[in-house]
């Protein structure tokens, strides 16, 4: 049974949807802040977050960069907030969809079908090839294609790992730096430069010419299968 997190500060909105997705065989957990939010996240561990923007005691988008600090799961933010910028700063901190209030309950149980048959696939990637490399997900090893073996400090598998469970998806600036260094670097883009200039030099065939580790300017990194 997927475990549903809600967050939001309306208590009629927390009973409707505890009962809607009770109803369609999801495992309800709610609360009413992002501080409340977090420490169930962290003790229930839910397959699924669903994020009011305007919570009482911490900003919606804080509450992302809190779970992206430590976690992949899902998040769809759920918002009376309809404009273009909110939208996009909640898609670069990390959330997974979007959607407006007022909204029915079969269009909600759709965007939870979509976003988490889109993790499993990347939860289930055992290995991923970059160029003459084989990148082992699960045993933690790269070798080569006369099984000479490369190492890789944590950092760079950690953030090399968030792109093959993501291939082909443009993942932003922002979004690494929380998941890698953590919320207090969201700034340090220069960190991100550093680690994806290593990672080309030890796995791509021509590091100046990388044709599976990608850099979108001004926007982030994307994985080329």
């Amino acid at each position: 049974m997927t475990r549903v997190l809600v967050v939001d500060d309306d208590p009629q909105i927390l009973r409707a949807m505890r009962i809607n997705l009770r109803a369609r065989h999801y495992d309800v957990e709610t609360a009413a802040d992002g501080t409340a939010a977090l420490r169930l996240a962290d003790t229930a561990r839910p397959d699924l977050v669903i994020l009011d923007l305007g919570l009482p005691d911490i900003e919606g988008l804080d509450v992302i960069h809190g779970l992206r600090g430590w976690t992949d799961v899902p998040i769809i933010v759920l918002s009376g907030r309809a404009g273009s910028r909110d939208k996009v700063d909640a898609l670069d901190a990390g959330a997974d969809d979007y959607v407006t209030k007022p909204f029915t309950i079969e269009e909600l149980v759709a965007r939870i079908r979509a976003v988490t048959r889109r993790a499993r696939p990347g939860e289930s990637l055992p290995t991923a090839p970059i160029g003459d490399h084989t990148v082992d997900l699960a045993n933690k090893t790269v070798t080569t294609s006369d099984g000479t073996s490369v190492r890789l400090t944590p950092t760079e598998w950690h953030l090399l790992e968030i792109l093959l469970r993501n291939p082909g998806k443009l993942i932003g600036h922002r979004q690494l730096l929380t998941k890698v260094w953590g919320p207090a670097y969201v700034r340090e883009s220069h960190y991100l430069r550093q680690y994806m200039a290593q990672l080309r030099r030890k796995l791509e065939t021509d590091p100046t010419r990388p044709r599976h580790l990608l850099t979108e300017p001004g926007m982030g990194y994307r994985y080329n299968p």
